[in-house]
């Protein structure tokens, strides 16, 4: 989800309506986690989603400026948008579902009622495997995902949930140092527990980029953490962000949608403002 144009930007709105009955939030918005229960690592591509989340715009950097600039895209994608989406769709599916491709399939409303329960459930908490929704005839998600694109767009939810994601608010208020050192160090650790953390990385008040992500596995390092996570907006690779330890600062590289450098970031879909 990517705006070029901030004052007309949904999420900044909705952050800034907000933020003004969420003025204590910051004492309770630490994520929380679910009663253990043991999940594999997240793995590319099996367990991610195999089409795209498009942008609205092409960006590229400005030869002078050095700046990111803009284009809109024509004619226009249909399905656009949904980064927050396709994000939790994928978090979901990694805790609340499990695939048999040694299982005869199902008819296509079975399917529906089965990605419409896993969809229901709870981004916080872990299913056990009893507890999973199983979808049989497939081996992972992102074959589920070819085989049924539009059940899956239908399914899984429009654009205005990435524009009223229930943490956005946090997206407005200072980001000290310490405190995405701090952030960085929950998010290595959610990684380790395989939970797939959803990781909302932006600029702000400029918004040269505003998306989310999944992290998938890091490597930790005494000057900085490489993660490597799930991008929505390119599905068929493996995005590296990095986190460097020294300047206590997140770093997403050059995309087809950013042109690379510092950004703030928070886990999403953890808690009850987040």
């Amino acid at each position: 989800m990517n705006s070029p144009e901030p004052v007309l930007n949904p999420a900044t709105r909705t952050g800034l309506w907000l933020v003004a009955g969420l003025s204590l939030a910051l004492l309770m918005s630490g994520c929380a986690s679910s009663p253990h229960v043991s999940l594999p690592p997240m793995q590319h591509p099996a367990d991610v989603v195999a089409f795209r989340n498009e942008t609205l715009w092409s960006y590229a950097r400005d030869p002078v400026t050095r700046q990111q600039v803009h284009q809109r895209r024509e004619p226009p994608p249909e399905y656009t948008l949904r980064c927050f989406v396709l994000a939790r769709l994928a978090k979901v599916f990694h805790a609340h579902a499990r695939f048999d491709s040694s299982l005869p399939p199902v008819s296509d409303d079975e399917l529906r009622t089965r990605l419409r329960t896993v969809l229901k459930r709870d981004s916080r908490t872990v299913s056990s495997r009893d507890a999973c929704v199983v979808f049989p005839g497939f081996a992972n998600l992102y074959e589920f995902s070819q085989a049924h694109e539009s059940l899956l767009k239908a399914e899984a939810g429009g654009a205005w949930q990435s524009y009223f994601q229930r943490g956005h608010w946090r997206m407005i208020l200072p980001f000290s140092r310490s405190g995405q050192a701090e952030e960085a160090d929950q998010l290595l650790e959610a990684v380790r527990a395989n939970r797939a953390p959803v990781l909302h990385v932006f600029t702000f008040p400029s918004l040269t980029v505003n998306h989310a992500v999944v992290l998938m596995s890091a490597v930790d390092s005494p000057d900085r953490i490489r993660f490597r996570a799930y991008d929505p907006n390119v599905p068929e690779d493996v995005l590296e962000l990095e986190f460097d330890r020294v300047a206590r600062t997140f770093r997403l590289p050059a995309t087809s949608y950013f042109i690379g450098g510092p950004v703030n970031a928070y886990e999403v879909y953890c808690s009850a403002l987040r």
